[in-house]
């Protein structure tokens, strides 16, 4: 057979500085070696349609939102409606970020947005710089950090209970705050007699995940508040969680003097594989001096302006005012679902994770069995008689086309997997997932075997994530 080759073979007859008979005006020339990778690719006279098929099927064996089930707990991987991607590539916002003059519809997009999740968190005012979650936590914890230098207090220690984000004790450390991590009680919520054990006058802060890691509602945190700001110390809301609570409650009234929250977990933007993101972090009034600027403000004639004028902000911690095309996606959410549709997103999300928790139950054990909010922690304690751990449950997870579940988080769960179905999943894909968990947890009596050799339909069996992670091979071409 008669390989074809590739339409465009410089190795071949044609000549790339001809078209048809005519010079081309300006001549095509071999790029400097310098910029050119140390492989050759040979394409061994493949047709340029077999190429372009080969890498799109390669594509396709991706995992994501748009393909199947993504129930990883603390990261809300939900759809993304498409309008907003639509609404966010108008030609009116293909601007650059540098323009001289942003346009007044712009910024006011932007102020109303900013308006909008002061309502949902019931704090003051916000900034949409930080693009994202644990960048929104470093901008939090700077203003905490301003606040109390101005105040001539050496407040140099935050406080971490072990059911929070894992995030928040990093954040705190690059700040160069001392970490203090606290035991949760037997309920899995924050411990009060060991918080005011370790409450002093250093501690600047308590950050507090609510609803936690568990997926509990912290029920004291109005006297949790009380506490910390007897102590004269700030209370941190991590927002990662707040799908569970939209319409419900806010963190404002809980008492929190500042909250980030994560747009592509809360307002339905893409995750964008570690960018581009967004992180807001809204705070009250007493701190409102801090923010990063610029600030956008409104004039007496309803104009729209950015100001750079305050003194004692924390200075700008991203070029511009975030990342827009993200921060427009988020907007249309909310514009579109409007705050009705805002309370029944969490409706739907915890009345989806206590469907799959009450399902699962029989055959997983619920280390904090109470009620929960958008997502639940199970473990192998059943399955450990087998011999066989979480990892190997997830790995055969895989074998019916389901992402796995956030394991061996959080830390205070023996094995856990913490799962969390958003409420953007029909009850028929959560059936789907019931279906294959008690499938495998059968399995996990009769065939331990498939289990612990499992992945077998995916295109790559199983992987040592944790030398992936530490050694990536990021080159195609791997010397042997």
């Amino acid at each position: 057979m008669t390989k074809m080759k590739v339409i465009f073979d410089y190795k071949g007859n044609n000549n790339p500085e001809k078209i048809f008979g005519v010079d081309n005006e300006i001549p095509l020339k071999s790029p400097d070696a310098k910029y050119l990778t140390a492989y050759n690719p040979d394409f061994n006279g493949l047709n340029e349609n077999i190429i372009a098929r080969h890498y799109l099927n390669l594509s396709q064996k991706n995992h994501c939102v748009d393909k199947g089930f993504y129930p990883l707990g603390s990261c809300t991987m939900k759809y993304n409606p498409k309008i907003n991607e639509e609404l966010s590539a108008k030609q009116i916002f293909n601007i650059h970020p540098e323009t001289a003059a942003p346009p007044q519809y712009l910024l006011k997009i932007l102020y109303e947005l900013s308006e909008y999740l002061c309502k949902i968190t019931g704090l003051d005012a916000v900034t949409l710089q930080p693009v994202a979650g644990a960048h929104g936590e470093y901008t939090g914890l700077k203003i905490i950090k301003k606040y109390f230098s101005e105040l001539k207090e050496n407040r140099d220690t935050i406080i971490v209970p072990d059911n929070s984000h894992g995030t928040n004790p990093a954040s705190a450390a690059l700040l160069g705050y001392k970490i203090i991590q606290i035991k949760s009680d037997e309920n899995g919520y924050v411990s009060i007699p060991e918080l005011k054990k370790h409450l002093s006058q250093n501690v600047a802060a308590l950050m507090l995940t609510n609803p936690n890691t568990l997926g509990l509602f912290e029920k004291n945190i109005l006297e949790i508040s009380e506490i910390l700001h007897k102590n004269n110390s700030l209370l941190y809301c991590d927002g990662a969680n707040m799908n569970a609570i939209l319409g419900k409650c806010r963190p404002g009234d809980m008492g929190f003097d500042v909250t980030h929250l994560n747009l592509h977990k809360t307002f339905s933007t893409p995750h964008g594989a570690g960018g581009p993101g967004a992180g807001p972090v809204a705070i009250k009034n007493f701190l409102k001096d801090y923010l990063p600027v610029p600030f956008i403000k409104k004039n007496k004639n309803n104009e729209y302006y950015l100001d750079y004028s305050n003194e004692k902000s924390i200075g700008s911690i991203h070029s511009y005012y975030g990342n827009i095309n993200v921060l427009l996606k988020a907007y249309f959410y909310i514009k579109i679902l409007g705050a009705n549709g805002l309370n029944e997103v969490s409706d739907i999300a915890v009345l989806n994770a206590n469907y799959l928790k009450s399902k699962l139950s029989k055959y997983y054990f619920v280390p904090y069995n109470q009620i929960c909010k958008h997502e639940f922690v199970i473990n192998n304690k059943y399955q450990k008689e087998c011999q066989l751990k979480t990892l190997d449950i997830v790995k055969r997870l895989m074998d019916f086309g389901i992402h796995p579940p956030t394991i061996y988080f959080p830390l205070i769960v023996d094995e856990a997997m913490m799962i969390e179905p958003t409420e953007t999943e029909t009850l028929e894909t959560l059936n789907e997932f019931i279906s294959a968990m008690i499938q495998i947890s059968e399995e996990c009596k009769t065939s331990p075997e498939l289990i612990k050799s499992a992945p077998h339909n995916t295109p790559v069996r199983r992987v040592n994530e944790t030398l992936a992670a530490r050694n990536p091979v990021v080159n195609y071409f791997v010397d042997k």
